[in-house]
């Protein structure tokens, strides 16, 4: 299926590593120009040459710190008129609730809640005016269920979602869309982070950690980033146009509800 990104702009961000990378990738590979973006100017010139060899579109490295206004300045100044955003930046660390100390909060609501709403502040004007606009936050399963020592991710990610709710509703009729991916246990660093948590405080081994989340998992195993990118590149797409304002779980029926 062609999407209809070629010739599409987009700027994806944390994009060195993890789902950020792969949704960037596929993007690419679709036809678009992707922006990347990291904090790592080595690592993120690297992962650029890396991206060059199977790209269809131009991959431009943008380095920035995102949670910061002088970051966020960067990238927009460089591109000022995406015609898709893709939302993505690390979270913070696992902790528990106890250890957490206010700037943890602080630092994590600006990251995962005000660093997006910004961006799309800043972009969606023009998107209007081109009629052409998608957004794409990835957030977490956690904004629906629970996860162990991510209370300030899934705050803050949750926040956005309000957030983001309202505002896609204004947008709709320009053929805007603002759409939420939430992620569940994907084989990345993150979640070895996540395994080393749990190592941590309960006294198994990380491989005995991987193998108690993976059992969680229906699909009984954990999600790839290249089938994350895909659905990340559908939502982008020129089909994808009368899809907005919802929070789409790939999980591997994790979450288990029936709504």
């Amino acid at each position: 299926m062609d999407l209809g990104l070629t010739g599409k702009t987009a700027i994806v961000c944390g994009s060195s590593q993890g789902l950020g990378r792969a949704c960037a990738a596929q993007l690419s590979a679709e036809g678009a120009s992707v922006i990347i973006n990291g904090r790592d100017s080595d690592k993120l010139a690297r992962v650029a040459d890396e991206m060059r060899q199977n790209a269809v579109g131009k991959i431009t490295p943008v380095v920035a710190d995102l949670s910061t206004e002088a970051g966020r300045a960067t990238l927009l100044d460089a591109f000022p008129d995406p015609d898709i955003l893709v939302n993505n930046n690390g979270g913070p660390p696992f902790k528990p609730f106890g250890a957490l100390a206010m700037d943890d909060v602080r630092q994590g609501v600006e990251m995962n809640m005000i660093t997006p709403i910004a961006l799309i502040q800043a972009v969606l004007e023009g998107m209007v005016a081109r009629r052409f606009g998608r957004i794409v936050n990835i957030t977490s399963v956690s904004v629906k269920m629970p996860v162990a020592g991510l209370d300030v991710s899934s705050g803050a990610r949750a926040g956005l979602t309000g957030f983001a709710a309202g505002v896609a509703r204004t947008v709709a009729q320009h053929n805007v869309t603002i759409n939420q991916l939430l992620p569940g246990y994907f084989a990345t660093e993150r979640l070895m982070q996540g395994f080393a948590a749990t190592a941590q405080t309960t006294g198994m081994d990380a491989e005995q950690a991987a193998d108690q989340w993976r059992s969680q998992v229906p699909a009984q195993r954990f999600g790839t980033p290249e089938e994350f990118a895909q659905t990340c590149a559908f939502l982008c797409s020129a089909q994808a146009g009368y899809l907005t304002g919802q929070n789409i779980l790939l999980d591997g029926g994790l979450h288990k509800a029936a709504f």
